[in-house]
């Protein structure tokens, strides 16, 4: 057989395969395009009235962003509530007028932006939550920084809060717009008291991108510190495949490819169906801030971030640990961060039964001393105990030189947080460890549902997931030491860790 003929076969085999490859892509996308539970109309309906970043010469202040949260919280109750049909078999949908899951029936409605004023502000405090979430996720955080005389606005992200179509276009530029304007009203409230930033998941790179934007004269105030919640600093990298899956989306017959999930809305404040977009905006918020922190450190190493403190579970489905540590805290100034990680429960959760164990990256963060930040590892008293110590080891060393009993336990049947649990108390309402006593409100937190496999609409993934943090006493307790030394404030130290979840209906 001559060279030509051969080189000719092979090509046809490789034309051919191709071929077989692009029909095998086709039929797969096609049939995710199309298949799955039919799109309703919180799936489908565009909300014109939700701000963008193109709005900004016309929605100057944060009065005027309320002001057009109003009109479009009125599209939203024209558009899909008064669309939506009503009765017992709709108890459970979050957009049927007066179901156990409407949020409508609260007040103020936690979907909103939040502001609590304060007689004489010690500081300001801007609330981000995260991607999906809603401004209920730091609410109980916010009402207790309100008793300490901070000046707090929860802010409703762009796209979120209305109906999970708001995640479709939006984008995170749209986000940094909303967050520079929440900043100027907090510092037109505070006068030249310090301003905080507490992000949490998606509100974490935000509050960084802010941050680097004032370095860069694009913003003011300065935030005096930083708490990152579970911050996706870090996530997974098939997330980049997101921006074409939504671009394929547009080609007929593919218009499910512009979602991740669809699934029943019964959440009052978080959307539980996941739009492509909000991963391609989240992976390229993500990437965006990693490499303006990176050149950064190397143009200007001795002020990247204000004073950080991070709270991170060591397990986490959504976002990466390493990522906090490799690509954030080692590039910041030694002395003023601090990394703060919840071990799994090492008395229940037996390494036999672990997909993957987090005491190689914990043993790994103790004894590293060529790491510029305050480490602190909350576990267990030993393997034996569910009573939890917090080990405490400074910058550059090698191993812990602080050990604090916190006088809390791992409950029975918890192994471990989780990323969403961090910033909810165990008395929250919605989330907590039992419900609030009234069966007409929807409850979320520690279900125990029995029964065969595939009988629900919702995963086992769903009701497995710890939604609140049984250590949320000693969280709330160390943000508020962390935003009193940031801010030059004395006498906080021995702040009584009592959580204040308060009531879905908004009594107190």
């Amino acid at each position: 057989m001559t060279p030509i003929v051969l080189m000719a076969k092979r090509l046809g085999w490789f034309l051919t395969w191709g071929v077989l490859g692009l029909v095998a892509g086709t039929i797969t996308l096609s049939s995710q395009g199309c298949s799955g539970p039919p799109l309703e109309l919180w799936h489908t309906e565009k909300l014109t009235a939700e701000f963008t970043a193109e709005m900004a010469d016309e929605i100057r202040t944060f009065d005027d962003y309320i002001q057009l949260e109003d009109r479009l919280f009125a599209q939203l109750e024209k558009e899909v509530y008064t669309r939506t049909e009503t009765g017992p078999e709709y108890a459970l949908v979050r957009y049927s007028s007066g179901s156990a899951a409407d949020p409508q029936r609260s007040e103020p409605n936690w979907n909103r932006s939040f502001e609590f004023p304060a007689k004489k502000p010690a500081g300001g405090v801007l609330l981000l939550h995260g991607m999906s979430d809603s401004p209920y996720s730091l609410r109980a955080l916010g009402e207790r920084l309100n008793r300490h005389d901070y000046w707090v606005i929860g802010l409703r992200l762009p796209g979120h809060g209305t109906a999970p179509s708001g995640l479709k276009s939006i984008s995170w530029q749209d986000m940094a717009v909303a967050v520079r304007l929440s900043m100027e009203h907090l510092a037109s409230k505070v006068g030249q008291k310090p301003i905080h930033i507490i992000g949490y998941s998606t509100g974490a790179p935000l509050a960084i991108d802010y941050v680097l934007n004032t370095f860069e004269g694009n913003g003011s105030p300065v935030p005096a510190s930083l708490v990152l919640i579970s911050p996706a600093i870090g996530i997974h990298a098939t997330a980049a495949l997101a921006k074409w899956k939504r671009r394929l989306s547009h080609v007929p017959g593919l218009g499910r490819l512009a979602w991740l999930s669809v699934l029943p809305e019964f959440d009052p404040y978080k959307y539980n169906s996941f739009a492509t977009n909000a991963a391609e905006q989240v992976h390229g918020l993500t990437r965006s801030v990693a490499r303006r922190l990176a050149a950064r450190a190397q143009s200007a190493p001795g002020e990247i971030l204000p004073p950080t403190l991070v709270f991170k579970s060591t397990v986490d489905a959504t976002v990466s640990t390493d990522a906090v540590v490799d690509r954030l805290l080692k590039h910041l100034k030694p002395q003023r961060h601090e990394l703060v990680l919840f071990d799994i429960n090492r008395f229940a959760a037996k390494s036999t039964l672990l997909i993957s164990d987090p005491a190689p990256l914990t043993a790994r963060l103790m004894t590293d001393k060529s790491l510029p930040f305050v480490f602190t590892l909350v576990t267990n008293e030993n393997s034996e105990s569910t009573s939890v110590l917090a080990h405490r080891k400074p910058p550059f060393s090698a191993e812990a030189t602080k050990t604090e009993p916190l006088n809390l336990s791992w409950p029975q049947g918890v192994i471990s947080l989780s990323h969403v649990a961090l910033p909810f108390p165990p008395d929250d309402p919605l989330y907590g460890q039992g419900p609030p006593g009234k069966e007409d409100i929807i409850f979320l937190g520690q279900m125990a549902i029995q029964g065969e496999r595939g009988l629900l609409k919702i995963s086992s993934d769903f009701l497995m997931r710890l939604r609140y943090n049984p250590f949320y006493a000693f969280f709330e307790t160390r943000v508020l030491e962390w935003l009193a030394g940031a801010s030059g404030q004395t006498g906080l130290a021995a702040v009584t860790p009592v959580s204040s979840a308060g009531r879905i209906d908004g009594e107190s």
